[in-house]
């Protein structure tokens, strides 16, 4: 198994802002981590909200954690009353570090295996989680936003 490294983590980052420039977001923050959950790069832009740091590393601690995007955890955790229960107790063992919303997005080596996730936050969900995936396509490594 290949590992992130922090060229490819700082390209994920510099691609994955760039994105967000080229579609007029808001101001965005950015969080790459390993595949231990470790933060290898990260960037708030100037004017984010004082959250979106926490927000942006709960989208990507969460999708490693449970081994898909935050976008198919967003979808299990509106499934059902059952879904809610089990994604409330997932909160009280992350000690609340996992955001259940699109812009998370996991890192895959050419063998398909999970390297890494991006978490971004700053603009909806669904261009936060474009600008991830681009900037992971960007470094050469496949998005999987779930």
């Amino acid at each position: 198994m290949s590992t992130l490294t922090l060229v490819q983590a700082m390209k994920i980052l510099e691609m994955a802002l760039s994105k967000g420039r080229e579609t007029k977001c808001e101001p965005l923050t950015v969080s790459v981590l390993d595949s231990g959950g470790h933060l290898k790069s990260f960037a708030r832009e100037d004017a984010t909200g004082i959250l979106r740091p926490g927000i942006a590393l709960g989208k990507a601690w969460g999708s490693l954690g449970m081994g898909m995007g935050s976008r198919a955890l967003a979808e299990r955790a509106a499934k059902s009353p059952q879904s809610q229960i089990f994604f409330n107790a997932l909160n009280t063992i992350s000690v609340g570090r996992m955001i259940p919303a699109p812009g998370g997005v996991l890192i895959r080596d050419p063998d398909g295996e999970i390297i890494g996730a991006v978490g971004i936050s700053g603009d909806k969900p669904e261009k936060d989680e474009a600008c991830a995936i681009a900037g992971i396509e960007a470094a050469g490594l496949t998005a999987d936003p779930g």
